[in-house]
């Protein structure tokens, strides 16, 4: 069970993203982190400019939103942001990139 109403959980994410609709995910992690672990189908986007991007991700206002970081505290700030920017219901990724290593691909490492 999610620990925040913002949050998702990682299995929900991986069947969504097979789906017909497949949610914007944003990796608002530092490129450096990124080269080191992903997920295909990511956008990376630094916590640091989400403000300046935000003409870029309205661009997916029909699309369901989630962020993702490390272990899912940065990408709820950013939720927050997105929320104040007027974006429906973005939510964070339950644990992040290191929930989503440990239960859905052991090919993504850990750090």
């Amino acid at each position: 069970m999610s620990q925040h109403p913002w949050e998702v959980e990682v299995q929900e994410i991986a069947r969504a993203m097979t789906s017909e609709n497949p949610p914007l995910l944003i990796d608002c992690r530092e490129p450096s982190e990124v080269v080191t672990a992903s997920i295909d189908g990511t956008l990376n986007i630094p916590m640091g400019e989400i403000s300046a991007r935000l003409p870029e991700l309205e661009a997916h206002d029909e699309r369901d939103i989630v962020v993702m970081c490390h272990h899912g505290v940065r990408s709820l700030q950013v939720v927050a942001f997105l929320r104040e920017a007027g974006f429906e219901d973005p939510r964070s990724l339950a644990g992040g990139i290191d929930r989503w290593s440990l239960e859905i691909d052991a090919s993504v490492p850990r750090y």
